[in-house]
């Protein structure tokens, strides 16, 4: 792995289900993330997923593409465009540097409105036990 390297695209469908279980999961229990009419109420089209989900996503995204060995150190992500219900987000990365066992990637996220996560993730990569990175 170097600098300039694109890891492999994820495609993610947003289901209600998906927004729901990650508020749920994560104990945010705003309404917005899961009550479609008091979404409605506070201005919003419908509930969106809540910044811990994209968090998670973001996490496992990099992880599968960067192997079981692969420890997150920092996550750094800013929400742009709200993941609806319906949509799609596709993430995608790139390798921004590599030294001494770390790699930093720079995420994207997009879905039908723009950009919904952006950010940097910090990644030990950690030698399987074959020796292995």
């Amino acid at each position: 792995m170097k600098a300039g390297d694109e890891l492999p695209p994820l495609t993610i469908p947003i289901t209600r289900t998906l927004i729901v279980a990650g508020a749920v999961a994560s104990r945010d229990y705003q309404d917005v993330h899961h009550d479609t009419e008091l979404a409605k109420e506070k201005g919003s089209p419908d509930i969106f997923m809540n910044i811990l989900t994209t968090n998670g996503l973001v996490g496992r995204y990099i992880t599968d593409c960067l192997g079981e060995h692969a420890e997150l150190r920092k996550v750094a992500i800013r929400l742009g465009a709200p993941n609806y219900p319906g949509d799609t987000m596709v993430l995608s990365g790139t390798v921004t540097s590599v030294e001494d066992g770390t790699a930093e990637v720079r995420v994207v996220g997009a879905n039908g409105m723009g950009n919904h996560v952006t950010g940097t993730v910090t990644v030990s990569l950690a030698q399987s036990p074959e020796g292995a990175v």
